[in-house]
C-alpha cells in the first residue's frame, strides 16, 4: 500500500489506488481533483456569489482544469432579474444622451478606450450606451452572450477586474480575449434595490491595465448614475 484515505478500509484504498493509477495521477493529485469538482459543483448549485472565485484559485493552483467558461445562465435566466430588466424598457431602445454622459466622463475618468453600459438579456448582450465600439447601427449594439465578459460581472454582483485577460486562467479562453478585443476589465453591474442586475457599466482596454480600489470607487459612482437613470430615482444600489 502505497497512498491511504483516512476512513477507508484496505479494500477501498486499493481501489483508490486503481482509479487513481487509470487516471494517471497519483493519490493526493486525484483525491484533490475529486474534492475539487464537489466544491465547483456546490457552489454552482446554490449560485453562490463567490463561485468565480473558487474556478479562479482551482485554476491557478492546477488542481482543477477549467477548460469552458463558468456557467452563468441561473443569473441570466432568474425570473426575477428578467422582469427588473424588461420593466426598465431599455432593451432596443435608442441612444438616450444621459447614458452617453456616463459612458463618456467613465472612459474619460478612468483614461480607457471603451466604455458600455451594457444589458444582459437571456440570448444577447445589447448596448445602450458605448464609447470606443463603433456606430449606432443595431448590429454593432448587440452581441451573442458567448461574446459577453459583462455577464460575468453580473453573476458575480460585484465588481470584476481583470488585469490581463490573456494570462487569466479562466478568460484567456473567452472569445472576445482570443480576438483581442478585450484584454483589461472592470465591470459593476447595475443593481435594483432588490439587487437584480440588468447588466453592467463596464470600462476596457487592448492592453493590460493595474486597476485600483480607486478605479472600482469611481466606476462605481458612475454606475450608481446609470442605476438610478435605469431604475427611477431612489435606488440604492450596493456593491
Amino acid at each position: 500500500m502505497t497512498s491511504s484515505l483516512t476512513g477507508f478500509d484496505d479494500w477501498l484504498n486499493r481501489q483508490l489506488e486503481e482509479c487513481a493509477r487509470a487516471a494517471g495521477e497519483d493519490v493526493p493529485t486525484y483525491v484533490a481533483r475529486a474534492v475539487a469538482s464537489r466544491m465547483v459543483t456546490e457552489q454552482r448549485r446554490v449560485d453562490s456569489p463567490g463561485f468565480i472565485e473558487l474556478m479562479t484559485h482551482l485554476a491557478a493552483s492546477g488542481t482543477f482544469a477549467v477548460s469552458t467558461m463558468p456557467d452563468t445562465s441561473a443569473t441570466v435566466n432568474d425570473p426575477s432579474r428578467l422582469r427588473a430588466l424588461y420593466a426598465t424598457g431599455l432593451l432596443d431602445s435608442p441612444p438616450d444622451e444621459a447614458f452617453d454622459r456616463i459612458t463618456r466622463a467613465a472612459a474619460a475618468a478612468l483614461d480607457a478606450p471603451h466604455s458600455a453600459v451594457s444589458l444582459i438579456d437571456v440570448d444577447r448582450q445589447f448596448f445602450k450606451s458605448t464609447v470606443g465600439m463603433g456606430g449606432n447601427s443595431p448590429e454593432e449594439r448587440e452581441t451573442t452572450l458567448d461574446r459577453s465578459v459583462c455577464q460575468y460581472a453580473l453573476a458575480k454582483g460585484t465588481p470584476l477586474l481583470i488585469e490581463d485577460a490573456r494570462v487569466h486562467p479562466i478568460f484567456k479562453n473567452h472569445p472576445a480575449v482570443v480576438d483581442g478585443s478585450v484584454v483589461a476589465y472592470l465591470g459593476i453591474p447595475l443593481l435594483d434595490d432588490d439587487k437584480n442586475a440588468i447588466g453592467t457599466l463596464c470600462v476596457f482596454d487592448d492592453t493590460p491595465r493595474l486597476w485600483t480600489t480607486g478605479h472600482v470607487q469611481i466606476l462605481g459612482d458612475f454606475a450608481s448614475l446609470a442605476a438610478e437613470r435605469a431604475f427611477g430615482p431612489g435606488v440604492n444600489p450596493t456593491y
